[in-house]
C-alpha cells in the first residue's frame, strides 16, 4: 500500500482524448539533461500506476519525442499458447524510446484488440504490421537499430503513433469510427470513470 501511495504521488494524470496535445507532433530531443531524465521517470511511474504496457510523452502533457514500452507485462499475464502466438521467442521488453523512427514495416500483418489509456472505455481490433525495424535512442542516448515482432512491435507502433499526433482510433474504418463517436463525446465530457489518474479537457 505504501508503494502504491508513493507511486500515486509521483505519477502524472493521463491526458484524455479531446486535448489538443494528443494531436500535435512531438519534438525531437537533442540533448540529454535533467528534464529528459525527469520525463522518463514520470513516464515509468505513470505507466506503472495505470497498469498499461506503453506510454508516450504527449499522454503526460509533454511534446518531447519519447515513449516507454513494457510488453513484458502482457507476456506475464498471457497463457502459454497465446505467448507463443504473440511473442516470437522473447518475453517482451522494458525499454525507453527517444526520437524513434520506424524504418521498415513487414508485409505480414495481424489484427488484435487495442485500447489506450487516453481513450478509456474503447477497444477495437486494429491491423498492424507484424515486424518493424526501429531506430531510436535509449535512456542513455545510445543509438539502436533493431527489429521487433509480434505484440511488442504492436505496442511500439501504438506509442510511435502518439509522437506523430495519431491515435489508434485513426486506424478504424469509417463505420467503426462512427460507432465510437458517442463514446468519444463522453470521454471529452469527462464522463468515463477510470481506475488511474486522468485529466479530462472538460469536466461535468
Amino acid at each position: 500500500m505504501e508503494k502504491i501511495d508513493k507511486l500515486t504521488n509521483k505519477a502524472l494524470p493521463i491526458i484524455a482524448y479531446g486535448n489538443p496535445v494528443l494531436r500535435q507532433k512531438s519534438r525531437n530531443i537533442y540533448d540529454r539533461d535533467i528534464l529528459v531524465d525527469k520525463l522518463i521517470e514520470d513516464l515509468w511511474n505513470t505507466l506503472e500506476i495505470s497498469g498499461g504496457v506503453g506510454l508516450a510523452a504527449p499522454q503526460i502533457d509533454s511534446q518531447l519525442n519519447a515513449f516507454v514500452v513494457k510488453s513484458t507485462l502482457m507476456y506475464d499475464e498471457l497463457e502459454t499458447n497465446y505467448r507463443k502466438k504473440l511473442f516470437c521467442g522473447d518475453k517482451g521488453i522494458e525499454e525507453v524510446f527517444i526520437n524513434a523512427n520506424i524504418l521498415e514495416y513487414s508485409e505480414e500483418t495481424n489484427k488484435l484488440t487495442e485500447g489506450c489509456l487516453s481513450i478509456p472505455g474503447i477497444s477495437e481490433d486494429i491491423k498492424r504490421p507484424w515486424d518493424i525495424i526501429v531506430e531510436y535512442l535509449d535512456k542513455d542516448f545510445v543509438l539502436h537499430r533493431k527489429m521487433f515482432s509480434g505484440y511488442t512491435a504492436r505496442v511500439i507502433q501504438h506509442e510511435f503513433d502518439h509522437t506523430k499526433g495519431l491515435l489508434f482510433i485513426d486506424h478504424l474504418s469509417a463505420l467503426n469510427k462512427k460507432l465510437t463517436r458517442n463514446k468519444l463525446k463522453q470521454i471529452k465530457q469527462g464522463k468515463i470513470p477510470t481506475d488511474y489518474p486522468i485529466q479530462y479537457l472538460k469536466y461535468r
